[in-house]
């Protein structure tokens, strides 16, 4: 069940503005930027701006390599919809073979062993979160990965154990 105001937004100005952007766009605002504009004061602002920086910002992990990290992080969270859109912008910068290769199977795709290795790292981060360990970390940088590479993809992880969950928990459409 997906509060009404979720749906339609949380004040008049979101309701608005909703409404704006689904007129000019010519379909329906999805699902994901509808959460983004509901209550902001309580996690919007701050989930937006981990948002940015995670997938956006400086980093090691090209933008395209953090999406289809997020892609892989969604299909162990089985978010059918953040797989869906996040495969489809890791594709803007790689062989959508590779996608693909890397959503069955990571461990047999044709990926760097950098990529690899963070990919080891996140998945038990996402399946055994219990079972992580200082030897999980010092095993991704002896395969290659500096710090910043680790927690970059940890924060791409992190992040996407709460979307996936969220896009799960309101039932978000595949546009």
């Amino acid at each position: 069940m997906r509060l009404p105001e979720v749906e339609r937004g949380d004040t008049v100005a979101h309701r608005l503005l909703i409404k704006m952007i689904s007129l000019f766009a010519g379909y329906r605002l999805p699902d994901a930027a509808r959460v983004a504009f509901y209550d902001q004061e309580f996690v919007g602002r701050a989930l937006g701006a981990w948002t940015q920086r995670a997938m956006r910002g400086p980093s090691g992990w090209s933008v395209s390599e953090r999406e289809l990290m997020a892609a892989v992080v969604a299909s162990w969270n089985t978010c059918p919809f953040c797989v869906g859109a996040h495969s489809a912008i890791a594709v803007k910068g790689m062989d959508d073979a590779v996608v693909a290769a890397v959503l069955a199977d990571y461990r047999t795709a044709p990926i760097s062993s950098r990529l690899r290795a963070a990919l080891v790292f996140v998945e038990k981060m996402t399946t055994k979160p219990e079972d992580v360990s200082a030897f999980d970390a010092r095993s991704a940088l002896d395969a290659g990965l500096t710090r910043d590479d680790l927690e970059d993809a940890a924060a791409v992880a992190a992040l996407f154990n709460i979307i996936a969950r969220n896009a799960n928990a309101l039932n978000f459409e595949i546009p």
